[in-house]
C-alpha cells in the first residue's frame, strides 16, 4: 500500500472527471492525453484513407455502369492509388523516426559542443623528462553533486620519484578520488597538486596523461583482437601526431608492433596464456573482454599500460576481484611494472601493499599516517585494524564501494 501511495506522489494517476490534460497535471495523466491523442489521430487516418479508398471505388462502377470507364482502367487506378497511400504512409513513418532521431541527436550534439571546464589541450610542455615526483598539497574536494559532503578535507601527500606508494583505508575516504585529481579528471576547489615542482593545472593535459598509466579494478577492453587491445597505445598516440592519415597503419610496422606488445605481455605475466588462445594474439575478446577471465583481463590491462612506458602507473584496485592463483599472477606482473617508475595503489589486500616504499592510510579526507607496513603495524592503529580485517577474513577482502551523486569515491 505505501509503495502504491509512492508511485502516485511521484508518477500520478488520470484524472477523475475529465480526460484532456491541465497545467501542473501528471506524467501519468499527459501519457493518457498521449495515447488518446496518438490513437485518434491513427484511426482518423486510417479512416480517410480507406474512405477514399472505397469512394472512388464506387465511383469507378458508377462509371463503367454507365459506359463511361473500362473495368481495367479501374482496377489500374485502383493499384495506383494503393501505391500512392502505401508511398504516403512509408513517408510518414520515416518521417517520425526522422523526427525522434532528431530529438536524441540535439541531446548528443549538446553534450559534444559543450565546452569543459577542464581543458583537454593547451598548456606547459616541460622540456625535461619527467622524473615522477609527485606532492598533493593541503586537498580539499568535493563532488560537484554533492557539494555538501566533501571526500578531501585537506590532504597533504609526498611521493618521490620512481617508487610505490599505496593508498589505503576505509571505502569512501578518498582513495580512487586522489588518483582522478591527478589525471585531471576533476579540479580541486582547494589546494595543488605538482610534478616534480610544477603543477598539473598548467600542463598540458595530453602531455601529461601520456605519461601516465590507469589500470581500474574492471579493465576496459574492446571488442576486437588481444593485439589492437594491447597496441591501442600506439594507435592512440599516432592519432595524436600531425599529419597521420591511418593511425594504426602510421604507428609502426605490423612486426615492430607484435614484438613489443609481445615483450609487454611478458612483463605482465599474459603471454603464456595468450599463446594457449584459439588463435594466439589474433583471438577476439569479445565486447569488454566476456571471452577472458578477470585475471587475464587484468594482466592484459597491465600489458597495455606498460607499452605506454609511463612514468607514473596508477592501479586503483588491481586485484582486489580475483581468486588467490590469478592475484598471485597479477601481483607478479604489478610488481615487475613496479620496476623504475613511480607507482600509486589503491588497494585493501595486504598482499598488494606490504612490499610498497610508503604506505599512506586515509581516514576522512586525510593522510592520517604514513610509513611502511613494519612501521605502520607498530603505531597506527587504523591500519593495525585493516590488517586484522584482512587476516581474519573480513570486511577488507569485500572491497566495498560508495556511490555518492553517482561518482565513485574511494
Amino acid at each position: 500500500m505505501a509503495l502504491a501511495l509512492r508511485y502516485q506522489e511521484c508518477v500520478g494517476a488520470p484524472s477523475k472527471g475529465r480526460w484532456w490534460p491541465q497545467p501542473g497535471d501528471t506524467t501519468y495523466q499527459h501519457g493518457v492525453w498521449k495515447v488518446i491523442v496518438g490513437t485518434s489521430l491513427a484511426n482518423s487516418g486510417f479512416a480517410i484513407i480507406f474512405g477514399a479508398l472505397h469512394v472512388s471505388l464506387w465511383m469507378g462502377f458508377v462509371l463503367i455502369t454507365a459506359g463511361e470507364l473500362k473495368f481495367g482502367h479501374l482496377t489500374a487506378f485502383q493499384g495506383y492509388q494503393m501505391q500512392i497511400v502505401m508511398g504516403i504512409g512509408q513517408v510518414a513513418g520515416a518521417a517520425m523516426q526522422l523526427a525522434s532521431a532528431m530529438g536524441g541527436a540535439s541531446k548528443i550534439f549538446e553534450l559534444l559542443d559543450r565546452t569543459p571546464e577542464i581543458p583537454t589541450r593547451g598548456g606547459e610542455v616541460p622540456e625535461s623528462t619527467m622524473r615522477g615526483a609527485l606532492f598533493f598539497e593541503d586537498l580539499k574536494f568535493a563532488f560537484p553533486t554533492a557539494v555538501d559532503r566533501p571526500v578531501l578535507r585537506g590532504l597533504t601527500l609526498r611521493v618521490a620519484a620512481d617508487t610505490t606508494v599505496a593508498l589505503v583505508g576505509s571505502s569512501g575516504c578518498g582513495k580512487s578520488t586522489v588518483l582522478s585529481l591527478l589525471l585531471r579528471f576533476y579540479e580541486p576547489q582547494q589546494g595543488r597538486i605538482t610534478i616534480d615542482g610544477t603543477s598539473v593545472s598548467v600542463l598540458d593535459p595530453v602531455w601529461l596523461r601520456a605519461h601516465m598509466a590507469f589500470v581500474q579494478q574492471e579493465p576496459i577492453l574492446f571488442g576486437v583482437s588481444v593485439r589492437e587491445n594491447v597496441a591501442y597505445y600506439l594507435s592512440a598516440a599516432a592519432a595524436r601526431s600531425p599529419g597521420t592519415a591511418d593511425p594504426c597503419k602510421a604507428a609502426e610496422s605490423l612486426e615492430t608492433v607484435q614484438s613489443r606488445v609481445e615483450a609487454a605481455c611478458r612483463k605482465a605475466n599474459a603471454h603464456s596464456f595468450i599463446e594457449g588462445l584459439t588463435d594466439g594474439y589474433a583471438t577476439l575478446v569479445g565486447e569488454r573482454g566476456v571471452k577472458l577471465s578477470g585475471g587475464q583481463k587484468q594482466r592484459v590491462a597491465i600489458a597495455r599500460a606498460l607499452l605506454s612506458e609511463p612514468r607514473i602507473l596508477l592501479l586503483d584496485e588491481a586485484t582486489s576481484a580475483l581468486d588467490a592463483e590469478s592475484e598471485r599472477l597479477v601481483q607478479d606482473a604489478i610488481d615487475a611494472a613496479s620496476s623504475g617508475r613511480t607507482v600509486l595503489v589503491v588497494a585493501h589486500r595486504l598482499s598488494t601493499v606490504r612490499d610498497a616504499d610508503q604506505i599512506a592510510v586515509l581516514s576522512e579526507g586525510v593522510v592520517e599516517d604514513c610509513g611502511t607496513h613494519a612501521e605502520l603495524l607498530a603505531r597506527c592503529e587504523t591500519y593495525q585494524t585493516l590488517v586484522k580485517r584482512q587476516v581474519g577474513g573480513g570486511l577488507v577482502d569485500a572491497t566495498p564501494v560508495d556511490l555518492d551523486g553517482g561518482h565513485v569515491h574511494e
